[in-house]
């Protein structure tokens, strides 16, 4: 089939690279020319493992990249809208980006002949789909939806860092459609994936996506709760949870305690269920119990380094980890972003590592050290705290003995060294 990405960032991307994967015929539609000439080029604009690989090999020849969405709408049967939703201070979603999408495929449409799907990939609260998007194809179009048009929702359910292994090896494809033919030709595009589709209506898929996260978040923070009381109470929580996560009812997945949640998708979609919520007159108190615990969780690691280490004015502190997990350069949310404000505002001074992160954290903080290896953050320092669990972190052993003082916080339970004056956060 053809089909046309609105956004190339790490959903579009993604999205784009895997279909063309398969066998389909693939537009990406960006406004920015940099990145449109990067693909073109088979170069991804973000990192994300096996990525690189799949644009090189399909890069113009299954899939082209235009900023041109006239002519990505003409030339293919279905437009998927991938683009950014990011979050306004209240937590609500800013749908700014998806109505200029859903506008511009509206306006390519009034001059397509044949039918046409729009597919929300984006992640938008409950009836965004039907209210916001579909109104504005309409009205853009002049044509009818369900009739000259189809529209739909297809959550992705894509782990950062993992996002092309998750998109090709699904454990649910949710198909959100109010026409049976739309529906169905979405579902069309996933016939060679070895997972069966779910069908339902565009408010359902959404909020499938927003549960869905939801609990993982709040299996965190509930893990991170009970860690918090295991520590006062002098109890191994990774014991607690080991024997816990053998209920099959539960599962042992997103029960390690640490220094929280981060990324693009769990504080976002957490804090825009709590505002939909509150929009139509209900209090969300579990959900934001969820937000509540992880925000409190970093600041944890501060106390006991003060604890530990005294006044921190003047001290250096090395920072290992900056992305907000692993195997990726995002810093959205990352829980060593409020670690080095409060370090900072305790007058510390901060040398800091990570593998990838480390230019995209200079944006948010210029004036502080940036490292090029681990050995080099922790060399005289006072005091060291693991955000990330990067796996060069496990290997750490004599890197410690160049520590002024061998003061470790761990926030990811991945430190193996021994003779350190060693804590963890929730152990």
């Amino acid at each position: 089939m053809k089909v046309s990405v609105i956004g190339s960032g790490y959903v579009g991307s993604v999205t784009a690279a895997c279909f063309a994967d398969v066998g389909h015929e693939v537009v990406c539609v960006d406004i920015d020319e940099k990145k449109v000439e990067q693909i073109n080029k088979g170069v991804p604009p973000i990192y994300e493992e096996g990525l690189e690989e799949l644009l090189g090999k399909y890069a113009g020849k299954r899939l082209i990249a235009t900023t041109d969405s006239v002519f990505a709408v003409q030339d293919t049967e279905i437009s998927f809208i991938c683009v950014g939703t990011p979050s306004g201070e209240d937590g609500s979603i800013d749908l700014s980006i998806v109505r200029a999408a859903a506008g511009s495929i509206g306006e390519a449409l009034a001059k397509k002949e044949g039918y046409h799907v729009v597919v929300v990939k984006s992640t938008v609260v409950p009836e965004t789909t039907e209210k916001v998007v579909l109104p504005i194809l309409e009205e853009k179009s002049g044509k009818k939806a369900g009739k000259d048009f189809g529209v739909a929702m297809n959550p992705e359910f894509l782990r950062e860092g993992k996002a092309v292994y998750d998109f090709m090896h699904p454990d649910k494809i949710v198909v959100g459609a109010n026409d049976r033919r739309a529906g169905d030709l979405v579902s069309e595009l996933y016939r060679g994936f070895d997972c069966e589709v779910t069908h339902t209506i565009p408010r359902t898929a959404e909020m499938i996506k927003y549960a869905n996260n939801s609990f993982l978040a709040t299996k965190i923070s509930f893990a991170n709760e009970i860690g918090n009381i295991c520590k006062k109470l002098g109890i191994d929580t990774y014991e607690v949870m080991q024997a816990v996560g053998k209920d099959f009812r539960i599962s042992p997945n997103f029960l390690n305690s640490g220094a929280g949640f981060g990324g693009s998708c769990f504080p976002k979609d957490v804090k825009a269920l709590i505002g939909k919520a509150k929009d139509i007159g209900y209090e969300p108190l579990l959900l934001e119990s969820v937000i509540a615990v992880n925000e409190k969780q970093p600041l944890l690691m501060t106390e006991i380094l003060e604890r530990k280490a005294g006044d921190l004015k003047g001290k250096k502190v090395a920072v290992l980890g900056l992305a907000f997990k692993n195997d990726t350069d995002d810093i959205r949310e990352s829980r060593a972003i409020p670690i080095i404000a409060e370090l900072l505002r305790l007058g510390a001074r901060i040398f800091a590592y990570d593998p990838m992160a480390a230019g995209s954290m200079k944006r948010v903080f210029p004036t502080i050290e940036y490292c090029k290896s681990a050995a080099e953050a922790l060399k005289d320092a006072d005091a060291c705290l693991v955000m990330t669990e990067w796996e060069e972190f496990k290997e750490l052993d004599a890197e410690f003995e160049d520590m002024k003082e061998k003061i470790v916080i761990d926030g990811r339970r991945i430190i193996r060294a021994k003779g350190l004056d060693y804590e963890g956060l929730c152990w």
